[in-house]
């Protein structure tokens, strides 16, 4: 389940270390400078202009393209 910022996403969902809501707002896709969307479910903030999903390990987003999944 994908959420956008402003809508559930953060650690108060209960599904892991979370994301502050305002730090999401602020981030873009290191490669198209484009808004990301936070997926809970998997702990990743998606690009959806890029098509790549960059993971949060510990609750850090990792914004390196090395380090994104290709999205299907």
């Amino acid at each position: 389940m994908t959420e956008e910022a402003g809508e559930g996403a953060g650690a108060e969902g209960g599904r892991g270390p979370g994301i502050d809501r305002r730090m999401l707002e602020a981030m873009v896709c290191p490669v198209t400078r484009g808004v990301l969307s936070y997926d809970a479910d998997r702990q990743e903030l998606v690009s959806r202009a890029a098509h790549l999903a960059f993971p949060i390990r510990d609750g850090i987003p990792i914004m390196l393209a090395d380090e994104a999944r290709p999205l299907d």
